[in-house]
């Protein structure tokens, strides 16, 4: 981690893992599924990437994709997985929940922070499906979050940036804004300079073909939109360095 900036690359295997924190990153945030935008990753990859890196690693809490709105059931699974995750040596944890009418479960809220604690915890991309995101950020603050991950309530980061700025700077340094979404070499140097931000995030990832010879093009073991059975995304050791020294550079 460079002084005065922070990066944090998001990763769903442990090869991504390790090209990430090759590249510079100062943080991981792990997940499964980052079709889906990210779910909970499983104990056994949480075991072997922290047997590989080094670097912090914040853990998603996120039972399924979809909405944030969730059943009792599904709470109790996410304050299992926090049991768990603590357990084994995550550094932080990254979760987030709405009521049904676009705002913050507060009372969800300080269920599932009381049960991280003393781990530092990430209110992550639901806030973009808030109702009044000013509103939100106060809510969390008060709550006790240490960082907001936001694409600034619009499709990435970039479309986000006047929001984004706007929160920095209602935030007055109360908690971390982390901007995130679409975060890209060619992005990267304007959104920190216009949002005045010091920490962010992204995949940096890149295809990568499959080693597999024989292939069945008729099947797929997903839906029709799922990712394409033969090739798979990793973090990208050079997109990591080049972002890592955009920021050096800008910051």
């Amino acid at each position: 981690m460079t002084e005065g900036f922070l990066m944090e690359v998001c990763v769903d295997s442990v090869e991504s893992a390790i090209n990430a924190e090759r590249g510079g990153a100062g943080r991981l945030e792990l997940c499964s599924s980052l079709l889906e935008g990210g779910i909970t990753p499983s104990i056994g990859l949480l075991k072997v990437v922290k047997r590989y890196t080094s670097i912090p690693i914040y853990v998603m809490i996120r039972p399924r994709g979809g909405d944030f709105l969730y059943s009792d059931r599904e709470v109790e699974v996410m304050k299992t997985d926090i049991e768990l995750a603590k357990s084994n040596g995550a550094d932080g944890l990254v979760l987030g929940a709405l009521t049904e009418d676009g705002r913050v479960d507060t009372e969800l809220c300080m269920e599932l922070l009381a049960a991280c604690r003393p781990l530092p915890v990430t209110f992550h991309r639901a806030f973009d499906m808030v109702r009044d995101p000013a509103a939100a950020l106060e809510t969390l603050i008060s709550l006790g979050f240490d960082r907001l991950l936001t694409s600034g309530c619009d499709s990435s980061a970039l479309e986000g940036l006047p929001l984004i700025k706007r929160l920095v700077e209602q935030a007055k340094g109360r908690i971390v804004i982390m901007p995130g979404g679409g975060i890209s070499e060619r992005n990267l140097q304007r959104i920190l300079e216009g949002s005045g931000a010091q920490e962010f995030h992204c995949s940096a990832r890149s295809s990568r073909d499959s080693a597999m010879k024989f292939r069945n093009s008729s099947v797929s073991m997903g839906a029709a939109f799922s990712a394409p059975e033969y090739s798979s995304k990793v973090a990208d050791v050079t997109k990591v360095r080049t972002l890592n020294a955009i920021a050096k550079n800008t910051l």
